[in-house]
């Protein structure tokens, strides 16, 4: 099967993580142990995204387009509040330091994707009449993103 539905995707985070260039392997992440974050409703948008450069040249009066710096984006994580949970423990944990965080998200397929992030948000949402109350997590990811296939 080429394509498959979302449900059975994961979420771990790992200990918080020196990346000196943006740039991380599979390699980075094999001395890391993690931890799922559970109750997961959302897990949100990732992967890298040219910045545009644009220049426009008064010779010929046309505007060029050019890639810049890559950004794999803000990762928005919305859970079913547990406040057991050691996931969710270590996600809220992480938000109040300023390191990067290790991250592994696994894919009903078998395949990963690892990164890393700051935690730059972790807010409870209390909202109306028959809903749950939610964690949402703003993950500012600051590497590539490295796809892992199936085994």
């Amino acid at each position: 099967m080429t394509v498959f539905t979302t449900n059975g995707a994961k979420i771990y985070i790992g200990a918080s993580m020196d990346i000196t260039s943006g740039t991380v392997a599979a390699a980075d992440f094999t001395s890391q142990t993690f931890t799922q974050i559970k109750e997961v409703q959302s897990i949100g948008t990732l992967g890298d995204a040219a910045n545009e450069v644009t220049f426009a040249s008064l010779e010929d009066g046309r505007t060029r387009r050019f890639k810049g710096t890559r950004d794999a984006g803000t990762m928005e994580l919305t859970c079913g509040l547990d406040e057991t949970d050691a996931g969710q423990i270590a996600l809220k944990a992480a938000e109040a330091t300023s390191d990067n965080y290790a991250f592994k998200v696994e894919l009903p397929d078998g395949s990963s994707r690892l990164f890393a992030a700051m935690v730059g948000t972790a807010q409870e949402a209390v909202s109306e009449a028959d809903n749950i109350i939610t964690l949402t997590a703003t993950l500012w990811i600051n590497s590539n993103v490295v796809r892992v296939a199936a085994e």
